[in-house]
């Protein structure tokens, strides 16, 4: 009679769990996820960097071992060393993809100092009498000046609103503003 140890038990609960998975046993998946996942999810965060990112390629990984599990061959080595390669390659895979590097230079716009910045109203015209020195320009430019940066209306909204082509409200607004900045000067 043999005797029974920790590490025998390991072996023979692993390779029934290998036998329960190849028989595509639904259950078994579920065993294997909750004994392996926080481990594998530990080797993809390292690689990733990115929580959301390391949960996906988890999730992804999952998927791939259930649909490629034939392919195990335990001659070659442990259920973990196997799953941990898989999961390896993906998440490499990941941080090499155009999609992940043009990600992780961009970031998301709430997170922007710009719009940040934007939501504090700091800039306010009448502090500084912008709107004082809006009434030197001629009446057409004024106009022009009112609707764009007080009225926040767009140059082509501008252009429907005074019946004007676009070209004219573009030359009228830079040369009020040429008018403007040699008077704050």
């Amino acid at each position: 009679m043999s005797a029974t140890t920790p590490e025998s038990i390991a072996l023979e609960t692993e390779a029934l769990l290998v036998q329960r998975l190849r028989d595509r046993d639904e259950a078994a998946m579920t065993i294997f996820y909750d004994k392996y996942a926080a481990a594998l999810y530990g080797v993809i965060f390292r690689i990733v960097k990115k929580e959301e990112i390391a949960e996906d390629v988890l999730q992804e990984a999952m998927v791939k071992i259930w649909h490629s599990f034939a392919s195990y061959d335990a001659s070659k080595g442990r259920l973990f060393t196997w799953v941990m390669n898989v999961c390896r390659n993906l998440a490499i895979d990941k941080i090499r993809s155009r999609q992940y590097r043009v990600g992780s230079r961009t970031q998301p716009i709430e997170d922007s100092a710009a719009l940040r910045q934007a939501a504090e109203p700091t800039f306010r015209p009448e502090h500084i009498g912008l709107q004082e020195m809006t009434r030197k320009l001629n009446p057409e430019q004024q106009q022009i000046v009112d609707l764009l940066y007080f009225g926040g209306f767009t140059q082509s909204e501008v252009a429907e609103e005074l019946s004007l082509p676009l070209g004219t409200v573009k030359t009228r607004a830079r040369a009020a503003i040429k008018v403007l900045s040699k008077l704050i000067r």
